[in-house]
């Protein structure tokens, strides 16, 4: 499912992929739902390419996500009302074995508030099913 999530720089919110057009995609805006194009030049990331840092290598952004749901069951987690020490505090919890050196206090609002807008567009499977399913047909097929 977050595969087809996007960030983009500079732009604020998070961008659905509708379409791929000759050197541009076309994205929706999860919030307001308007279709505009990204280009080449822009900076776009798949949100189901994300990772954080941790002691023992890296996570998936979709399981820290699944770990903050379970953690705010299911709610909204209120960022602004947290100072930096609260929001490092709070994401020890979600992730203990997190990389403290290496993820910033920024990166953790920002994921926070990926989070915040997800469940606003009533996107709160964050699992990585369709992979697994690709695999399995995969693996299917070479037998």
């Amino acid at each position: 499912m977050l595969k087809t999530i996007l960030s983009i720089a500079g732009r604020p919110g998070l961008y659905r992929l509708v379409n791929k057009g000759k050197n541009m995609l076309i994205v929706e805006h999860l919030q307001t739902g308007k279709r505009l194009p990204a280009y080449a030049r822009d900076k776009v990331v798949s949100l189901g390419d994300i990772s954080i840092y941790t002691n023992e290598g890296d996570t998936p952004l979709s399981g820290v996500l699944e770990n903050v749901k379970a953690k705010a069951e299911g709610n909204s987690v209120d960022v602004k009302g947290m100072s930096d020490a609260e929001v490092r505090a709070y994401f020890a919890e979600v992730l203990p074995q997190y990389d403290e050196d290496r993820v910033y206090t920024t990166d953790i609002r920002k994921l926070l508030n990926w989070y915040n807008l997800l469940l606003a567009a009533g996107i709160t499977d964050f699992a990585e099913k369709e992979e697994a399913t690709e695999a399995e047909e995969g693996a299917a097929e070479a037998k």
